[in-house]
């Protein structure tokens, strides 16, 4: 009985010129001549196609049959995954037709007339001819993954913005061709209120919240507008819009933001609030003017959802039990380090959140509060007031604290004065912007603290990343090369738990994309952790300062797992990936 084909290559059409895509997939050193003799045996057995057997047998991967049929047929290629998708371009070729066809329109050009269309089978010239005659335009094809083709059919169409693109371009007297063109500003006024741009603004967020983005840039180019987010700390692009609609686009969230819509000389910030039926979020909005007109990013914020514990962030073993053993001290700093983004406020909140109680009197300093904690004293830093982080927290410690959350040591004032708050019996806990939790001490010599006041005051030092998490729903196991075995057991040392003597191979794990993470192979993030005590031989290091390096080996000594060996050990659990990890991590 014939062997069950793969979903995925089902819908694939049959491949006349099968054997030239095999001979591509040799030539790149893809496949071996002696996997083509089993996938030909394959086919005269049980009627299995060369190309299914080879994915089947994961021998290659469907990416790389279509980039070989793209090389074969001459063909460009396109990763629909990675590509944003022009409404304008959509709105040529209904759902049905893209289904029924199994092709995606991306991109138009309207001084040519060129309309650019990914397809499942890139040799279909009935389908091709059929669209220009039908369409009045000349296609030009490029070749695409199958599965990319029906996920954006039945996910993009569903977000199509071509109706209010073109009800958008009518107001502002857009056409298809390229021009300068003048806008009123009362014209402006008048036209984003109405529905086509206010439902394109409520499309974008509504695709934020629900695809996790923790920013938006809505980003002015010469020709087109592109918005891109922020998923899991990298950036996609996902829309393109034509750029007669920019200025109206951009004054709309102005006027949201509480912004001057005639102000387009100097950056502005605001905020407002959005909400759809599950989630509300809160948007800290700012704009920047460049050669092109002004950009926009906004940094969502979920009102709903609640702070995660420390061991939802990653924390776990010796090093969290350091951390929650440090935090119910009644003084002392505790340090949280890492470039931006690395989730160090959140950690902070976490903390915050754990040892929050009605007997204590929290208040922290914030540049900006990004989420708001019941019984807690925010106070946001406003520099244009005088309110600054060495200001507020002199002021914090005549309001009789016990524990004192400052966003950021930046200078040597505010050092000096959270030592001093340390020293009168305070907790403190800040961030600091440094590679590792061992630099975090030469930083502080830096700002002229003298060494015995760093020994006496810091008591843990968190140094911290974040990674994305491979998705579950699509996750599989692969066998790791043999220098990344080398690798990981180099860095890892007397923590690598595998039998040495066994002959299994090191099975890791990655996620080949699907619906669920956007095709992406992550979703969500975890954070990798070094918690640095600073014991007392550390505090020796520190007094004869020594360099951060020397530290940190002092450190390791006494028990500290290094970043990179948590990482590590996350990637042999299979929490996350070998890239992610070196992406992050490495120096």
């Amino acid at each position: 009985m014939p062997a069950q084909a793969d979903p995925i290559l089902a819908a694939t059409p049959v491949e006349p010129d099968a054997g030239g895509i095999v001979g591509v997939l040799i030539k790149e050193g893809k496949v071996t001549s002696e996997q083509r003799e089993k996938a030909k045996l394959a086919f005269v057995a049980t009627g299995v196609r060369e190309l299914d057997y080879l994915v089947q047998q994961r021998m290659v991967s469907l990416d790389d049959i279509v980039g070989a049929k793209a090389k074969f047929y001459n063909v460009p290629l396109v990763k629909l995954t990675e590509k944003a998708i022009s409404p304008v371009a959509l709105a040529y070729v209904d759902k049905a037709t893209a289904s029924r066809l199994q092709l995606v329109p991306f991109e138009f050009n309207p001084v040519t007339r060129e309309l650019s269309v990914a397809m499942a089978n890139p040799v279909d010239l009935g389908a091709i001819e059929f669209l220009e005659k039908k369409l009045g335009v000349r296609v030009k094809v490029f070749a695409a993954n199958p599965a990319e083709v029906r996920a954006a059919v039945e996910t993009r169409y569903v977000q199509n913005l071509s109706g209010e693109v073109t009800a958008a371009l009518k107001e502002t007297g857009g056409g298809g061709e390229a021009e300068v063109k003048t806008i009123n500003i009362r014209r402006v006024g008048e036209f984003i209120k109405e529905a086509p741009i206010a439902k394109i603004v409520t499309t974008i967020l509504e695709f934020a919240v629900k695809s996790r983005a923790s920013d938006v840039h809505i980003e002015p180019l010469e020709d087109r507008t592109r918005v891109r987010y922020r998923i899991d700390g990298i950036l996609h692009e996902k829309l393109i819009l034509p750029k007669k609609i920019h200025d109206a686009l951009i004054s709309r969230i102005k006027i949201l933001s509480d912004m001057k819509i005639d102000e387009k000389r100097m950056p502005q910030d605001g905020r407002f609030n959005f909400q759809t039926d599950t989630d509300e979020v809160d948007l800290r909005v700012s704009t920047l003017p460049t050669v092109h007109g002004e950009k926009v990013v906004m940094r969502l914020l979920k009102k709903t959802g609640g702070v995660p514990t420390l061991s939802d962030l990653g924390l776990r073993g010796r090093a969290l039990k350091n951390v929650e053993d440090t935090i119910l001290r009644p003084h002392g700093i505790i340090l949280v380090t890492g470039p931006t983004g690395s989730g160090k406020t959140t950690t902070l909140y976490s903390i915050l959140s754990k040892i929050n109680s009605i007997k204590v009197n929290i208040v922290t300093l914030e540049d900006p509060v990004e989420y708001q904690l019941v019984g807690i004293n925010q106070v946001q830093v406003n520099p244009v007031a005088g309110l600054t982080f060495a200001s507020g927290l002199r002021s914090f410690l005549r309001q009789d604290p016990n524990i004192i959350m400052v966003g950021e040591v930046r200078d040597r004032e505010t050092a000096d004065l959270a030592v001093q708050a340390a020293l009168t019996g305070h907790l403190v806990l800040s961030t600091l912007h440094t590679n590792s939790a061992s630099g975090a001490l030469p930083r502080m010599l830096d700002m002229e603290v003298e060494p015995y006041l760093i020994t006496s005051t810091v008591t843990a030092i968190v140094g911290q990343r974040v990674c994305r998490r491979v998705c579950n729903v699509c996750r599989k196991p692969y066998e790791a090369e043999p220098e990344v075995v080398a690798e990981m057991k180099k860095v890892l040392g007397k923590l690598w738990l595998l039998d040495a003597a066994s002959s299994k191979p090191l099975q890791l794990f990655k996620g080949v994309g699907c619906s669920e993470c956007g095709n992406t192979g992550y979703r969500g993030r975890i954070g990798i952790f070094e918690v640095l005590i600073v014991s007392e031989k550390v505090g020796r290091m520190v007094l004869e300062r020594l360099p951060a390096n020397e530290v940190e080996k002092a450190a390791v000594t006494e028990g500290m797992i290094t970043m990179k060996q948590d990482g590590f050990l996350k990637v042999v659990e299979g929490i996350t990936s070998i890239e992610e990890v070196l992406r992050v991590a490495e120096e």
